[in-house]
């Protein structure tokens, strides 16, 4: 994970918010044009200043995120596009939202590791295998488990304290991403 930045402000035009963003360590690296992912979802920066960068989101964008439900002050999970020739340190991730899910559990377990369930979107389901991958708001975890429309996943004490995940609430909104590998092995067989 990138960074955990803050909303700064937000300017609606339109159908479109330009966003703006704290993210002290991020923002130095970023220059107008740079794809960075913000809360999994990957946007185009506009703008830098320091410790700072905008982004804006058009209106579709705003209807399959929860990037729409952003106000002045929340926290969002950040991290800057791979560059080609760099390690790659967990799941394939595109920051190509293929829906949004619903927090329906939150359950302390030993050693300050916490379960959240998932609902998703019914037809993400095929895509979604215990011990496979999910990407939520951002975040790469490993699915522990699936039944019918709920996956659970197990976040870990340096993942909660480092990413937004810390924050979920029963009944909040995350972006998912799905596996790539299973969408493409389901696109070749004519899914």
């Amino acid at each position: 994970m990138g960074e955990v930045g803050r909303v700064t402000s937000i300017s609606r035009r339109g159908g479109m918010i330009t966003f703006q963003v704290a993210a002290p360590r991020l923002a130095a690296d970023l220059a107008p044009g740079a794809s960075v992912a913000v809360n999994g979802v990957c946007q185009t920066v506009t703008e830098t200043g320091p410790g700072a960068f905008k982004f804006d989101s058009v209106a579709e964008t705003l209807k399959c995120t929860n990037l729409g439900l952003l106000s002045r002050g929340s926290s969002v999970n950040l991290e800057a596009a791979l560059r080609l020739g760099d390690r790659i340190s967990g799941h394939l991730v595109s920051g190509h939202i293929d829906s949004t899910g619903v927090v329906r559990a939150r359950r302390a377990v030993a050693a300050r590791n916490c379960d959240f369930t998932i609902q998703v979107a019914d037809d993400l389901r095929p895509y979604i295998c215990g011990k496979g991958s999910i990407c939520l708001d951002g975040v790469s975890l490993t699915v522990k488990g699936v039944k019918g429309s709920m996956v659970e996943v197990t976040v870990i004490p340096f993942t909660l304290d480092s990413t937004i995940i810390g924050a979920w609430r029963v009944g909040g909104i995350v972006n998912v991403e799905v596996d790539q590998i299973a969408k493409y092995l389901a696109a070749g067989r004519g899914k």
